[in-house]
C-alpha cells in the first residue's frame, strides 16, 4: 500500500524554529544562554516575556533541548547547539518527550494542578537529564496557584527546571519575579521579518513581490507568527505564475483593506491643495473599493509621519517605494515643521472621530475637509511677519470649496505703518522703606503685613533691600517679595536676610510713637491735674483739637 499523503502544515508550525540560530531579532538572549550553558551557570527558572508570536514557547522548547540533549553518539552534554537527531531532541521537537512537560496556564491555573506540580517534581526524571517544566501563558494563574507554586520555584530539586512565559509580565507578582532569570523578546524589525518571509517563499517555491513580503512584515507588528500566518492567507489568496503562486503588493494590500498607497499620496496632495471636491471624490472611490476610513486615515498618518522624517534627517523605511521616498522628499522640501505637526494633530483627532462614530465614512469626509480648511488658513507666524512690514495680505487663500474666489471677492489686509506703541512706564521705586511697604500691601496684603510686623529694616537702596526678621519667617517669603518687585519696577531687585543692625519693625515703631504721644498727654498740667482731683479718672484717648472743630462743623 502506498503511504498516504502528509497532511498540510501551517507556515507557522513547520517554520517553527528547531535551533537557536534560527531565532530573528534575539541575538542577546541567545548569546546570555550560550555563556550559562558554557560556564554552568544555569538557573533554575526561566521567565520568558514578549509580545505574540516573537519565541517565547519555542525558546523554552529550545532551551529543554539544549539542556537534555545527548549528541548523535549519545555521549553528548548541555550545548547551545543542539544537534536534532538523538532521542531527546526528536522526541522534544515532536511533543512527547515524558520528561518535558508543558502546560497551559489558562486552563489549568487553580491550587490544585499546582500542587500536582509540587507532588510530582519530587521524582527524578526518566529518561532525561532534566525534567523540565513548561508553563505557558503563566500569568493566567489564580493568586493562590501563586501563592502555592512559590517555595518549590525557590527550591525546587536539581534536576527540575521551570520555564515560565507569558504576554502580560505585569500580571505576575513580584515574589516570582525575584525567583525567576527574566528574559525580554524583542519585537522582530520589520526588515528581519521580510527577510525571513523571502527564505519561506523560496523553499515553498512560491514567488512574491519584495513590496508584498514588506507589506506583510509591516502587518505583523513584530510577530513573527502572525506575519507567517497572513503570508500562509497571501499564498492561498495569490494567483499562478508558471508553476507556482506568485504574491503581489496589490493582492495583499486588497487582502489586508490596506489602501493603495498611490492613493494615500494622490489624497495627501489634494489635502495640501485645499482642493475639496477632489478629496471627497478619493475618499469615496477609496471607500468603494472596500477600504475602511479608517485604515485610510493610518495611510495619511503614516504619510505626514514619514514626511517628517524625511525632512528631520531619518532613516529611510525600506518598506517604501522608490515613488513613496521621492514625493515624501519632495514635500519635506515644500513643508515646515509647523505644518506638519498641525497635520498630525487634525488627522489624528478625525482618526479617533472615526473609529467612535456611528456615521464613519461621513465622519471621515468632515474631518478631511476640516483639514482642507486649514490648509487654506495662512500660517500666523508668516503673516504677523507681513503685516509688521506693511506688505498686503489676501484675507483668504481659496473659498471653503477649494478654488479660488474671485478677485472682487478676495479684500487684502493692508497694514498702515504707525509707530509701535510705548510700554506703559513702570512706577520708581519708593524714597522711603514705609512707602514700599504700603506699595506691597496694595498688591499683596500677606506679605505686606508679614513685610510691616515681622521684620527690621538694615539697608533699603533700590534695587537693593536688607531685612533682619524679628520673628520666623515662611520659606517663600523672599522669593515671593523678590518676584513681586521685579514685576512692580520692571528690574531685578536683590532682597537678602542680614544680622547687621536693624530699625525697629515698622509695627514697633508705630506702637512706639503711640506710648510717647499718650505719655505726652499724661504729662500736661491739665490731665496731670485731673487724675489727681479724680483719682478713679481712665485715660481713654486724645484728640487734637482742629479734628474736634471739623468733626463739630460737620
Amino acid at each position: 500500500m502506498s503511504e498516504s499523503p502528509q497532511p498540510y502544515r501551517v507556515l507557522a508550525r513547520k517554520y517553527r524554529p528547531q535551533r537557536f540560530a534560527d531565532l530573528i531579532g534575539q541575538d542577546a538572549m541567545v548569546q546570555t544562554l550560550a555563556n550559562a550553558i558554557r560556564r554552568e551557570r544555569l538557573a533554575h527558572a526561566f521567565l520568558l516575556t514578549g509580545v505574540r508570536g516573537v519565541g517565547k514557547t519555542s525558546t523554552a522548547r529550545l532551551i529543554a533541548k539544549a539542556l537534555n540533549c545527548i549528541g548523535p553518539d549519545g555521549q553528548g552534554g548541555p550545548t547551545i547547539d543542539p544537534c536534532g537527531v538523538c532521542e531527546p531532541c526528536r522526541a522534544i521537537a515532536e511533543g512527547r518527550h515524558i520528561d518535558v512537560i508543558e502546560i497551559d496556564a489558562a486552563s489549568h491555573n487553580g491550587v490544585d494542578d499546582v500542587r500536582e506540580i509540587s507532588e510530582a517534581v519530587r521524582y527524578a526524571a526518566v529518561s532525561a537529564r532534566y525534567k523540565i517544566y513548561i508553563i505557558d501563558e503563566v500569568h493566567m494563574l489564580s493568586k493562590a496557584a501563586f501563592n502555592a507554586v512559590l517555595k518549590t520555584l525557590e527550591e525546587p530539586p536539581a534536576h527540575v527546571k521551570f520555564l515560565l512565559a507569558t504576554t502580560e509580565v505585569q500580571k505576575i507578582p513580584v515574589t516570582v519575579l525575584s525567583r525567576c532569570q527574566r528574559f525580554d523578546l524583542k519585537r522582530i524589525p520589520a526588515e528581519a521579518l521580510a527577510r525571513h518571509f523571502a527564505h519561506v517563499v523560496e523553499a515553498e517555491k512560491v514567488e512574491a513581490e519584495p513590496e508584498a513580503l514588506a507589506l506583510i512584515a509591516r502587518a505583523a507588528e513584530g510577530s513573527a507568527r502572525d506575519g507567517l500566518s497572513i503570508l500562509d492567507q497571501a499564498i492561498a489568496h495569490s494567483g499562478t505564475s508558471g508553476e507556482g503562486a506568485l504574491v503581489t503588493a496589490a493582492q495583499v494590500r486588497d487582502m489586508l483593506g490596506l489602501s493603495d498607497r498611490g492613493a494615500v499620496r494622490r489624497l495627501f496632495g489634494l489635502l495640501l491643495a485645499g482642493d475639496a471636491p477632489g478629496v471627497l471624490a478619493a475618499v469615496r472611490d477609496q471607500y468603494d473599493l472596500g477600504v475602511e476610513p479608517a485604515t485610510l486615515f493610518v495611510g495619511l498618518l503614516e504619510a505626514v509621519h514619514g514626511v517628517t522624517r524625511a525632512k528631520a534627517g531619518g532613516g529611510q523605511d525600506p518598506a517604501l517605494s522608490m515613488e513613496e521616498r521621492e514625493a515624501h522628499a519632495e514635500w519635506a522640501a515644500r513643508l515646515g515643521f509647523a505644518t506638519l505637526h498641525r497635520l498630525w494633530q487634525l488627522l489624528l483627532k478625525g482618526h479617533a472621530e472615526v473609529q467612535a462614530a456611528a456615521l464613519p465614512i461621513e465622519a471621515a469626509e468632515m474631518a478631511l475637509l476640516r483639514v482642507v480648511h486649514a490648509s487654506t488658513l495662512p500660517d500666523p507666524g508668516e503673516l504677523a511677519r507681513r503685516l509688521a512690514n506693511g506688505e498686503t495680505v489676501p484675507a483668504a487663500a481659496a473659498q471653503a470649496s477649494g478654488g479660488p474666489a474671485p478677485a472682487e471677492t478676495q479684500p487684502a489686509l493692508k497694514a498702515a505703518p504707525h509707530p509701535a506703541p510705548e510700554p506703559p512706564a513702570r512706577p520708581a521705586p519708593p524714597a522711603s522703606f514705609g512707602a514700599l511697604v504700603e506699595l506691597v500691601n496694595g498688591q499683596r496684603p500677606l506679605l505686606g503685613q508679614q513685610l510691616h510686623d515681622f521684620v527690621g529694616l538694615v539697608r533699603y537702596d533700590p534695587p537693593e533691600l536688607a531685612l533682619r526678621p524679628n520673628r520666623p519667617l515662611p520659606a517663600d517669603f523672599i522669593r515671593d517679595l523678590t518676584t513681586l518687585l521685579r514685576n512692580l519696577f520692571a528690574e531685578p531687585w536683590k532682597v537678602e536676610i542680614s544680622d547687621g543692625p536693624a530699625e525697629p519693625s515698622l509695627l514697633d515703631q508705630q506702637k512706639s510713637a503711640e506710648n510717647a504721644a499718650r505719655d505726652a498727654i499724661l504729662a500736661t498740667p491739665v490731665v496731670r491735674a485731673a487724675f489727681e482731683a479724680f483719682a478713679d479718672a481712665e485715660y481713654e484717648g486724645y484728640t487734637p483739637p482742629e479734628t474736634a472743630a471739623e468733626a463739630r462743623s460737620a
